[in-house]
């Protein structure tokens, strides 16, 4: 696990530590000192800590004149036993949102289990963003159904083209897009 780094490819366009705005700005980072872990599991040291024992994150571009931001996340999700979404929610977006953001996009590919709690959190922050909303994109089939079978589908947008978005081979912006569009339509429909 300490081989997966966040995707830097858009690190010219925009670093959080350096984003006054960001929860994370003025971060320092070690390329050599490997200081986080999940489990007995050290991970890169670029990614995020917010709280969580077994969930990490790095937000890979915040746009506030578009009011949205796109948020890498690594670990496991456990809300049952460590409360992550409450964290994620209090530490992470709710310090985003407080600065206009209101579109998240999260990318789960390097999610590896999710373990539910309640609904709580997720409803809480879907109606405190209004015109916004939530997208998953990327997560594995069984952390998925996991995320279903307990109707947390209500608060958060995934499946469909959110489940094989190809967002590493786009700009930012044309990740947004092609979110923004795929649920446009989904409410259209």
């Amino acid at each position: 696990m300490h081989e997966l780094e966040p995707f830097y490819k858009w690190r010219d366009d925009y670093i959080a530590s350096e984003d006054s705005k960001s929860p994370f700005y003025k971060q320092q980072y070690s390329e050599f000192l490997f200081d986080k872990q999940i489990y007995n599991y050290y991970i890169h040291p670029q990614w995020d800590y917010f709280g969580s024992q077994t969930l990490y994150l790095k937000i890979l571009f915040a746009d506030y004149d578009n009011n949205y931001c796109i948020i890498e996340l690594i670990g496991e999700w456990n809300d049952c036993i460590n409360n992550d979404i409450m964290f994620l929610k209090r530490y992470v977006a709710e310090w985003l949102m407080q600065h206009g953001i209101n579109k998240f996009i999260l990318i789960g590919e390097n999610i590896l289990n999710f373990h539910v709690s309640d609904d709580c959190y997720y409803e809480e922050w879907f109606q405190e963003i209004e015109d916004g909303w939530i997208a998953f994109i990327n997560f594995r089939e069984h952390v998925i159904e996991e995320f279903r079978s307990q109707n947390i589908d209500y608060y958060v947008n995934f499946g469909g083209e959110l489940d094989t978005l190809n967002w590493r081979t786009l700009q930012p912006q044309q990740v947004f897009q092609k979110v923004e569009y795929v649920l446009s339509r989904r409410l259209s429909a």
